[in-house]
């Protein structure tokens, strides 16, 4: 079985679509990168476009950096990658990246 890691570099490489629960909701998201911030702490950069929102979804999506240790569920699958206005800025939700998407 494949580490949480494994799959979203999986999912960065391939394009896929990422399905878990963050924070106790439930996320449909683009994985865009993901690395270590700090040194220490290991972070994703996702598009969530569809799922659930503490502070709701804007129509469209919303850019999430997550702590990849408080992600559960985590599934792939094909579909309809999703990215947001922004993606050629820099992020700051990783200093050291371990994969990220090539535009």
């Amino acid at each position: 079985m494949p580490t949480v890691q494994e799959t979203i570099v999986n999912a960065i490489h391939n394009k896929l679509i990422v399905t878990a629960t963050y924070q106790g909701l439930s996320r449909v998201m683009c994985p865009h990168v993901i690395g270590y911030k700090d040194g220490t702490k290991l972070n994703a950069l996702f598009f969530q476009f569809a799922g659930q929102s503490k502070s709701g979804l804007p129509a469209g999506g919303q850019w999430r950096c997550c702590h990849v240790d408080e992600l559960s569920n985590v599934q792939t699958s094909a579909g309809e990658w999703h990215t947001g206005p922004g993606h050629t800025r820099p992020q700051n939700c990783v200093d050291s990246p371990i994969a990220e998407v090539a535009y």
